[in-house]
């Protein structure tokens, strides 16, 4: 991973408008108020016997541990967000509003800044669809506030 290229990455989508309607971007997805960045895909796991995904899943997440120190140092330590009541929230009926709604699903928590530069809220998760399914750490910047 490169940390560099995610870092600007970042800096990109924190610069950049919010579409008015959800759809897929050059880096991921966007909709009204946010941006999701996939800063890095593992190759899916359907022949694994469970080892290669639990080393990648490591691995991710040394990778976000990696890039949230460098955002540490912009912006102060990080809510560390679970996103757990919001999945829940979301299966019982109750509003929750987009991306928080969608990551829930498959992204059980997040390391949350406040950019105090852009207003808007950024954060790193590791998303984990599925034991045969492909890793991605993910960026997202929204200016939804969290659940």
């Amino acid at each position: 991973m490169d940390i560099a290229k995610c870092l600007t990455l970042i800096d990109v989508l924190c610069a950049r408008e919010f579409p008015a309607a959800h759809g897929r971007s050059e880096h991921g997805e966007s909709g009204p108020g946010f941006h999701i960045a996939a800063l890095r895909t593992s190759d899916g796991f359907w022949d694994d016997d469970g080892t290669e995904w639990e080393e990648t899943a490591a691995q991710y997440e040394a990778d976000r541990d990696g890039l949230a120190e460098r955002l540490t140092e912009r912006w102060g330590p990080a809510h560390r967000f679970s996103l757990r009541g919001a999945l829940v929230r979301a299966m019982e009926g109750d509003e929750v509003g987009e991306p928080w709604a969608g990551l829930s699903a498959h992204v059980p928590d997040l390391h949350l800044w406040e950019a105090a530069d852009s207003g808007r809220w950024v954060a790193l998760g590791v998303s984990q669809g599925g034991r045969e399914l492909p890793l991605q750490l993910l960026g997202v910047v929204t200016d939804t506030d969290p659940p």
